[in-house]
């Protein structure tokens, strides 16, 4: 361990000292961004960056569960990112199979996809599902793998579900016109039964939501972290959690 390490690790210790547990977010949406870019820095692959990227992914839990976040949000691919060349793409899918494989292997964690599942791959399909079930009875921190997502697609995919719902109670557009609430809708996402994120980090230093968790994020608070993700340490994250326990949420009010 080098001295600039030490240095991170006895301020990482003061800050986690300080931290209030009572105000710690317990819905954390984080969009992991980066990856190609810290690659690039450091004059490697955009595949060796997402494999980076993965790798950090379960220090990320560890630290949420240690600060007692109830639920985290993590987007790995974005309904945009099928446009990315095919060898990008491929092996991108391929380290996300295998990230999603191993966080249901660790037994720690009840994983839950959001995304469409159409829209991936059969054998991207099954790995999710088959996460999804093995870890169903697990008690600890849900995470949500936000896979094939976009936050525009999820709302059109609610209102779908509402509608094909309805119509097989034999609902008419009018009854339906009558009853029709935010709530409802929200009973139709892909987070349906979970509360909305407290707190969206973001890394890379973009300060846009790109179309995460659209609805649900409505009174969200938000946090722009500078680092690229594979870099992202835990006095970053302490970091995130200490602004968000400073601010005073007011939703809407």
């Amino acid at each position: 361990m080098n001295l600039r390490d030490l240095v991170y690790g006895l301020y990482a210790r003061r800050v986690e000292g300080r931290l209030d547990h009572d105000q710690v977010p317990k819905h954390i949406g984080v969009i992991l961004d980066g990856n190609r870019r810290w690659a690039k820095a450091s004059g490697g692959s955009a595949v060796q960056g997402h494999q980076a990227g993965a790798d950090k992914i379960s220090e990320l839990l560890g630290w949420c569960s240690e600060t007692d976040v109830e639920v985290v949000t993590l987007w790995l691919l974005s309904t945009d990112n099928f446009d990315r060349p095919e060898a990008e793409l491929t092996p991108l899918l391929g380290i996300i199979e295998n990230t999603v494989r191993n966080l249901a292997a660790d037994g720690r964690w009840r994983l839950h996809h959001v995304g469409t599942l159409d829209l991936l791959p059969a054998r991207t399909q099954t790995v999710l599902k088959e996460a999804e079930e093995a870890t169903a009875d697990v008690g600890g921190i849900i995470v949500n793998v936000a896979v094939g997502y976009g936050g525009r697609q999820e709302i059109a995919d609610a209102v779908r579900s509402l509608l094909l719902e309805h119509s097989a109670k034999g609902t008419t557009f009018e009854e339906l016109a009558e009853v029709v609430s935010t709530d409802l809708i929200s009973e139709h996402l892909y987070t349906r039964g979970q509360p909305d994120p407290d707190l969206v980090i973001r890394t890379s230093g973009e300060q846009r939501l790109s179309g995460f968790m659209l609805w649900q994020s409505a009174h969200s608070e938000y946090y722009f972290c500078e680092v690229f993700w594979p870099a992202f340490r835990k006095v970053d994250f302490l970091r995130a959690l200490r602004d968000y326990a400073a601010r005073h949420r007011r939703y809407g009010s």
